[in-house]
């Protein structure tokens, strides 16, 4: 079954299942679940129940697809993501989002937790992602290109929508929540990384550092979906003052700054 045959069949599960018609998909990261609560949710279903789909297998990544509305918009929310170190492929682990685009999602919003480098985006803050570096060794583009799907070589001049982060610092002002802006950096993982590593962050121009959403914005932007990506800091990883890290404070410091992110993502879609 050839990625085509495979996006049909997990659509077709889909409908069986909901009448929802997304213009509007997010994925939340690690600690970030809060904005289902603000959905009026129609229907939820298991990643194992949907053909082709890969199964999170990170504890604090419920592995839900929800479908619902919020501000009257029709969106689907990924709760829980899968990742590169997980064992999948990266075509793998980006698989939800052809779907998504099969439902009719024009615009994705993607959240992550990850360390920063830069001491001026300090822990438990929000980044607005305006650039990415892959230094995953692999793209989810790689094989067969599907001409249907997208180009062969897509441009990556703008992978982050400047519309979307113009909407975001204006609503940010508006509502008085502290934002910055700047470059995220995708490793493997699943361990995080050493000094060194994070030195050489700093000096290609990263701010900040994660495991996922770079796979998912390239693929998005391949189908030609507008793309927000937004990033809580949830360790400080500066070479010269390094300190062990446990989950469980990544997981503590998401869910301290989850709820401005919840807030500026519904203010957001309330504009769109």
């Amino acid at each position: 079954m050839n990625l085509l045959e495979k996006i049909q069949e997990s659509y077709d599960f889909i409908k069986t299942k909901t009448n929802s018609e997304p213009t509007i998909g997010i994925i939340l990261g690690t600690g970030l679940s809060g904005l289902v609560d603000h959905i009026e949710i129609e229907t939820t279903l298991n990643y194992s129940e949907i053909p082709n789909f890969p199964i999170s297998t990170v504890e604090s990544h419920l592995g839900h697809l929800v479908f619902g509305k919020i501000a009257g918009k029709q969106v689907v929310i990924m709760q829980g993501r899968m990742h590169y170190y997980e064992g999948y492929s990266l075509q793998e682990a980006t698989f939800p989002i052809y779907v998504m685009k099969k439902m009719g999602v024009k615009t994705l919003f993607i959240s992550n937790a990850c360390g920063t480098v830069n001491s001026n985006i300090p822990l438990k803050s929000l980044m607005l992602i305006t650039d990415h570096i892959n230094m995953l060794g692999s793209n989810p583009l790689i094989g067969k290109n599907f001409d249907e799907l997208g180009p062969r070589f897509p441009d990556m001049t703008e992978p982050y929508s400047k519309r979307l982060v113009k909407m975001a610092e204006e609503i940010a002002l508006e509502e008085k929540i502290k934002i910055h802006k700047g470059v995220y950096a995708a490793l493997s993982g699943p361990n995080l990384e050493t000094r060194a590593e994070y030195r050489m962050l700093q000096i290609i121009g990263a701010d900040v550092v994660g495991m996922s959403t770079v796979p998912e914005n390239i693929v998005a932007n391949y189908l030609g979906i507008e793309v927000f990506g937004l990033s809580i800091i949830t360790d400080e990883c500066y070479p010269d003052n390094l300190k062990p890290v446990e989950l469980q404070d990544i997981i503590d410091a998401a869910n301290h700054t989850e709820p401005n992110m919840t807030h500026l993502f519904v203010k957001m879609i309330e504009k769109l």
